[in-house]
Order: C-alpha cells, then sequence, then structure tokens
C-alpha cells in the first residue's frame, strides 16, 4: 500500500484520488484554494447554483464517463444553445439554417451553402492569418459578425495577426439545430458541480487539505511521499527555470439582480470588439429555475499574469515546444506523475479531464 499526494482538488485530481482510494491507498489530497473542484466549483447565491469560474455545460460520447460522473449527481437535461449579440442583432449558434436565415434570408442548405461559397472565394491561395482562414472556411458575413470581435477578444489582439492555426476549422450546420455540441450525453448537475468532487473525495482511505500551498513543502512532500499525482503548471513545478508558458485568462464580474430573468438564456456571446466582455451567464437557466432573483455574471478575456488564475494555454509552436522541454526535465522526478490541463499543458474538456484520469490511475494500478 503506497502514501499518495494528491495536488489539487479539481475534477482530475478527485478522479485519480477516488480510484486510488478504492484500490486501497492511502490518499492526501491538498489545494491550495478554500474550495474544492477547482474550475468547476459552484456556490448557492440566491438559490442559485452559480458557476464561479465561468460556464461549465457537461457533454460527452464516452459512454464509460457518463456511467462515471453520473455516480455523483443527477443530471438534467440541459442542452447548450447559445446565442450571439452582434451590436444588438440576435443569431444562433452554432452556425446552422437559422443563423443562416437570419443573416441572408435564405430557407434551404443549398441556398445557404451557395452563399458561403461565394464569400469563402474571396480568399486565394494559403490563409495568411486568423482573418483570412475564419473567411477560407465560413465566408466574410458569419466572419464579421460572429467570430472577429469576439476571437480578438479572446486572444487580445487583431485576427490578423493571429495565426492561421489557431481555427483549423469552423462547423457548419445544414440543418435548424441550436444544440452546440454533437455528444449523445449532455447536462448539468441538479444541484451544482461541487457535490461530484466532494463525493468522490469522500472515502476512508482520503485526507483533504484545504488553503495548502505544494510550493510552501516542496521538498518535505517530495521526500515524504511515494508518490505524487500533480495537477498545477507543470513550469511552476520547476520554478519557471526554462520560461514560463503562456495562458490566457478571464475575469467575472457577477451580478445579483432583483428581476427574474435578464436575459432568456443561460449563455449570451457579444461578438463585436467594442462590447468589452465576451459573454453573459445567466446561471438559473442551467437549471430552468423560477426564482424571484437572478444572477448574472460578465465574463472578460484577459492576458494572463502571475497571480492569475491560468485558463486557456496557448498552444502555439513556441510554447508546445517550451512545454516539452519541461516534459523532458520531468524525467528526473519518476515519482511524479504531471496530469490535467495544466500539468499538461493542454486544454481539456471536463469529459476528457476524467478520461485522461482514469486512463493514468489504470496504468498506475495494473
Amino acid at each position: 500500500m503506497s502514501q499518495y499526494l494528491i495536488v489539487g482538488a479539481g475534477i482530475y485530481g478527485a478522479t485519480y484520488a477516488r480510484e486510488l482510494a478504492l484500490a486501497g491507498h492511502q490518499v492526501q489530497v491538498i489545494e491550495k484554494a478554500n474550495h474544492l473542484a477547482g474550475h468547476i466549483y459552484t456556490e448557492e447565491i440566491e438559490g442559485i447554483q452559480v458557476h464561479t469560474f465561468g460556464a461549465h455545460i457537461f457533454h460527452t460520447s464516452d459512454d464509460e464517463v457518463w456511467e462515471y460522473v453520473n455516480q455523483f449527481a443527477d443530471f438534467n437535461h440541459y442542452i447548450n444553445s447559445p446565442i450571439a449579440n452582434y451590436k444588438g442583432e440576435i443569431y444562433n449558434l452554432p452556425f446552422n439554417m437559422n443563423t443562416f436565415n437570419k443573416l441572408w434570408g435564405v430557407i434551404t442548405p443549398d441556398e445557404a451553402l451557395a452563399k458561403i461559397n461565394e464569400q469563402r472565394g474571396q480568399v486565394t491561395g494559403e490563409p495568411k492569418n486568423l482573418e483570412e482562414q475564419a473567411i477560407a472556411l465560413v465566408g466574410q458575413d458569419v466572419y464579421e459578425k460572429l467570430i472577429k470581435g469576439y476571437t480578438e477578444k479572446q486572444w487580445g489582439k487583431s485576427a490578423t495577426e493571429l495565426p492561421a492555426f489557431i481555427i483549423r476549422r469552423l462547423p457548419l450546420r445544414f440543418t435548424y439545430d441550436n444544440n452546440y455540441f454533437n455528444d449523445p450525453h449532455q447536462g448539468i448537475p441538479v444541484g451544482g458541480y461541487t457535490q461530484i468532487v466532494e463525493k468522490m473525495l469522500d472515502h476512508p482511505n482520503i485526507q483533504v487539505q484545504l488553503n495548502t500551498d505544494f510550493f510552501n513543502k516542496k521538498d518535505a512532500y517530495l521526500r515524504d511521499f511515494d508518490r505524487i499525482i500533480y495537477t498545477g503548471q507543470i513550469d511552476q513545478f520547476f520554478d519557471f527555470e526554462l520560461g514560463m508558458l503562456e495562458y490566457r485568462s478571464l475575469r467575472f464580474e457577477t451580478e445579483v439582480l432583483n428581476i427574474a430573468n435578464y436575459q432568456g438564456n443561460a449563455v449570451v456571446n457579444y461578438t463585436d470588439r467594442e462590447t468589452p466582455y465576451t459573454r453573459i451567464i445567466e446561471h438559473k437557466h442551467f437549471e430552468f429555475g423560477q426564482q424571484e432573483k437572478t444572477v448574472i455574471t460578465r465574463e472578460y478575456s484577459k492576458e494572463w499574469e502571475t497571480g492569475d488564475e491560468p485558463y486557456y494555454p496557448v498552444n502555439d509552436e513556441l510554447n508546445n515546444r517550451l512545454y516539452e522541454e519541461y516534459v523532458a526535465l520531468a524525467k528526473d522526478f519518476p515519482k511524479v506523475h504531471f496530469g490535467g490541463r495544466l500539468g499538461q499543458y493542454k486544454y481539456y474538456n471536463m469529459d476528457q479531464v476524467i478520461r485522461s484520469a482514469l486512463d493514468a490511475v489504470r496504468e498506475e494500478l495494473a
């Protein structure tokens, strides 16, 4: 029986910890925040489950992961159908026949495709930047109203300065269907996400310490534990000795309003460049709430700075090469496993985090 330390009580660390505990190992989980669940943390405000660190909609095509997560919560039938607000004009997302009808008045898929193909032809040759890549994929109108401003706010740069590879594909759906995801399993846990991690970690073999920073006792932890599962920033583990990996971060403004319904939808993206926030979340709609008040969150994209929460790795060529150099350094620490978004410098959806953790812990226990 080994002594394990899990650094981080997000969904990766919680999944790993639970499976180790079920196999009979003793697990110590430490978390620098004052709460469990990492970025999927939800808290109740005015009877509404508020997604503190941005909207999280669970969706997956992985049957095993869906069954796994349903052990810890009952999921409702919420379908993600965001809308876009472009200077007061409302469009359905993802790009589908409802979007194309609003843009051009077209009714049939053939009419929509003809319009898009006509506009795609404005770009000839290999796209030199994100703007040209997007127009080559979806045409000028969809790009101008629904991609350009939103993307520039996300990255903090002009679309003509961003590399083309950021947008490899933009799905176009020639059906009148506003379901954002193609996955057969989709929903929101009734009562929020925090309970999922709480239940995962509710085992006699697991001890949890909040408000505990790994780096305050790093050497002692490395000495005292047989194995460490580290889910923090991989570059921070090595004291940024090769340089800092780049991230995008987010800033949130959450407000309680004395009205029952602010925007009529859980997610509204603001796709013009002038509106400073990227989207507004109205949390009650995730659980079809009927409360007298509502809670909204404005979400702003920002450049990551030391002290900010790192949300999205900037997986360009330069950063990926630096990450691989850190992976090479990690070979000198065979007792440490680096996992999750930050440990593997990779964007994961929630189901992918669980799948990655299950695969890794099974290999560990084999």
